[in-house]
């Protein structure tokens, strides 16, 4: 029991040191000499107007340059015919038809009820007059679905068959994980301009990692044994890799096209910026406008896109793994050519009789009511009565006890202290390297002319954070003691992690209307999954044989909680928050389109007006802050992992 205790009281004294740095920090600001304040405004280098110079230039010169003619050009109007062909091909196709195809095909691999609900899903584009929206939508992200794989997957397996290009590809890919989507829109703007194209490259470079890395990691996980049974039978490396390699492999491939799937569908709002179309046109618009309603109906349709999707791709990886012969649970067609002859007719019949436009007469909106409700809950949930309560006090408690004095004291006290504070917790997080990499990384930041914006997104970010700790933590700890809270919780938590990220600001903006606590309000909703379910999964996954003993020495049920399984599962914790702070930053230029203000707004600003020097301030700045925080939750998990010594 010696080693259980000493164990579960190292993890205090982390926290310890933490909150004496927070005290030197307000020491500090208390002793330096007044007059040192901000940032230095005088000390900006003017990096924006360069980029916006170098952009001009490019766009007054990109004629005359070979790079364009060869190479520019003949692949932005490739993509461009290759996603007008496609979406022009399912415009042609009556929407009747789309729905029982739908129908059949998700019949097929999820049953009856999955191919009723796809096919009702289906006449939720129609009936709300979105259908050419959602195929725009649809076209976009499978064309870049479609090139991720194509891409991803040799990519992968290059990777798999050669140490050295994955130890190359690891630091890029982690840095493509880390980064804000939105970011990924500066360079493909700066060499296409606005228009679908940039919008497709963007998603494909964001939507790439999970491939690549699922590609290799189902390579790597064949069985020896397979392997070897190749070998012996005189395969060669290719025939190894077609043959014995790939097959098994698949299902880990098809998870990563289910991945790719969902982080192509969360960028088409951040896409409609710069000339996406789509459903995220819709959304964009309408929230511009604070047109709740037509927000919603757009969102929904997004969510629905995104839900059939995920489901679909889910169940071909579950087939995948159990092989073909286990596909019995769908709807079973004696010949697929006679459903789609049936199709074909269905289509031919619609152009002949000129039945392809859905009757208006069967539309319908469910807009209004919204935006009366919105009307009602700003009118009513504001403030109950002279009561303290309702989303009007709850803001006010956050913007003056939380984000206003976090930003006035970051942004305008003693900047040197601020960047000493940084490098402090890195170097207790991480060391020396770490510790160097922040105090550059803030200084680089004032440098930008983004310290200021950089602190409120700062405050925001923390804001956030410490809800879904404050929420997530102990429902993660509830689920891990209760098996049917964790059943309850977890088709909840499956359907937050698959909306898309800006779809959680319709019901914030509802009931908090515009500005920065929406942004947090929402960054917490899409943030809290990761907490919950590492928390759980970390407290599950403590050694028995170590609970059995605390138990024999009659520790409590709180006691077992607190120091034993706790301070075990903090590794996992802390992984899970790391998580959470990588999707809080994930919302912030989400948020910027409610006026969460800050680096997001800034983006937002540069994005709408094509100020490139502006958005690359910006989103440097998050990349940077982004970056530091990511590196300090590692090295806190690191931290709290227990000695080797200690284990087994």
């Amino acid at each position: 029991m010696t080693s259980l205790t000493v164990r579960s009281a190292g993890w205090r004294r982390p926290i310890a040191y933490l909150g004496g740095a927070v005290l030197l920090l307000g020491g500090l600001i208390v002793l330096l000499p007044e007059g040192i304040g901000a940032f230095p405004p005088e000390w900006d280098v003017g990096l924006g107007p360069a980029v916006n110079e170098v952009q001009q230039w490019w766009i007054s010169n990109r004629r005359d340059l070979g790079v364009y003619l060869y190479f520019f050009d003949p692949l932005s109007d490739s993509i461009d015919w290759l996603l007008r062909a496609f979406e022009n091909l399912l415009l042609a196709i009556p929407w009747y038809v789309h729905a029982a195809g739908v129908g059949l095909a998700f019949g097929r691999w999820l049953g009856t009820p999955g191919g009723v609900a796809a096919g009702a899903g289906m006449l939720y584009f129609v009936a709300l007059g979105l259908w050419e929206q959602s195929v725009q939508t649809f076209s976009l992200m499978t064309v870049a679905v479609a090139l991720a794989v194509a891409i991803g997957v040799p990519v992968g397996i290059l990777a798999a068959r050669s140490d050295w290009v994955f130890r190359g590809l690891r630091p890029v890919l982690d840095s493509m994980q880390t980064l804000p989507a939105f970011v990924y829109l500066i360079p493909v703007l700066l060499f296409f301009g606005v228009a679908r194209v940039p919008s497709l490259i963007a998603t494909v470079i964001y939507a790439l990692p999970p491939v690549i890395r699922l590609t290799n990691l189902g390579i790597r996980q064949v069985p020896t044994e397979s392997l070897e049974a190749g070998l012996m039978f005189g395969s060669t490396s290719g025939q190894l890799l077609r043959k014995v390699q790939l097959p098994q492999a698949v299902p880990s491939i098809l998870a990563g096209v289910n991945q790719t799937i969902m982080m192509a569908l969360s960028i088409v709002v951040i896409a409609a910026m710069i000339g996406a179309g789509g459903l995220g046109q819709e959304v964009l618009l309408a929230l511009r406008h604070q047109e709740v309603g037509r927000a919603v109906e757009a969102g929904m349709a997004i969510v629905l896109m995104a839900v059939m999707l995920d489901r679909f791709s889910h169940s071909l990886v579950g087939q995948g793994r159990m092989g073909g012969a286990a596909r019995t649970q769908g709807l079973q067609y004696r010949n697929w050519w006679v459903a789609g002859g049936a199709l074909a007719a269905m289509a031919i019949a619609g152009w002949t009789l000129g039945w392809t436009d859905y009757p208006t007469a069967l539309q319908f909106s469910y807009a209004a009511p919204i935006d009366g409700a919105v009307d009602w809950a700003r009118d009513n949930l504001y403030q109950l009565g002279n009561l303290p309560v309702g989303t009007g006090p709850f803001s006010d408690f956050l913007t003056t006890y939380g984000t206003r004095p976090m930003r006035l004291y970051l942004s305008e006290e003693a900047w040197p202290v601020v960047v000493l504070f940084f490098g402090f917790v890195a170097w207790w997080a991480s060391g020396k390297k770490l510790l160097l990499g922040s105090v550059v990384g803030t200084v680089v930041i004032g440098l930008l002319g983004m310290w200021t914006l950089t602190m409120d997104t700062l405050s925001q970010t923390v804001v956030a954070v410490l809800m879904a700790i404050v929420i997530g933590l102990p429902l993660g700890v509830a689920a891990s003691r209760r098996d049917w809270l964790e059943r309850g919780m977890r088709p909840v938590l499956d359907t937050l992690q698959t909306i898309p990220s800006f779809c959680f600001l319709v019901p914030v903006v509802i009931l908090f209307n515009v500005g920065r606590i929406p942004g947090i309000i929402a960054s917490v909703l899409y943030a809290i999954p990761p907490v919950i379910r590492l928390t759980n999964l970390g407290i599950r996954s403590v050694d028995s044989e170590i609970v059995e003993a605390s138990e024999s020495f009659g520790v409590t049920r709180r006691q077992k909680l607190w120091k034993i399984q706790l301070p075990l599962a903090m590794p996992t914790v802390l992984a899970g928050i790391n998580q959470t702070v990588m999707l809080v930053l994930a919302m912030v230029v989400i948020a910027g389109l409610v006026g969460g203000a800050g680096l997001g707004l800034e983006a937002v600003k540069g994005l709408a007006r094509s100020d490139t020097g502006l958005g690359f301030e910006a989103g440097a700045s998050i990349v940077i802050l982004a970056m530091i925080l990511d590196r300090i939750t590692q090295g806190w998990a690191a931290r709290f992992q227990p000695p080797s010594s200690d284990r087994g």
